[in-house]
């Protein structure tokens, strides 16, 4: 997902001020804007929240994000979770990325 947002956005534009290799991939992700998102990193952690933007580094903020994790102890609740706020999530930790979208839109979006 990422390698494609990453091009498009380091390319440089063409003499009419557009970029007509990037604006799929781009468009692709600003209909991401202001949807849940639940994106996994290595260590185990989730964290659900509202997509705000990616760089060109492919880093992710979400705003009004939850940290999910499991938790070792014998308690009645298997995840605990706290709330963080806007964060940034670096591109080289994260492990998955999941978006409520309907079932044509995934479809869509797994070319991207």
């Amino acid at each position: 997902m990422n390698q494609e947002v990453e091009k498009s956005l380091t390319q440089p534009e063409s003499a009419n001020g557009s970029n007509s290799n990037s604006s799929d991939p781009v468009n692709r992700v600003r209909n991401l804007l202001f949807r849940r998102m639940l994106v996994g990193i290595r260590d185990g952690r989730f964290f659900l929240g509202t997509f705000h933007c990616i760089d060109k580094q492919g880093n992710i903020i979400l705003q009004d994000a939850v940290e999910y994790r499991s938790t070792q102890r014998s308690s009645p609740s298997p995840m605990e979770q706290r709330c963080l706020g806007l964060i940034l999530i670096p591109s080289s930790c994260r492990s998955s990325c999941h978006w409520d979208c309907s079932i044509e839109e995934q479809l869509s979006l797994l070319k991207f």
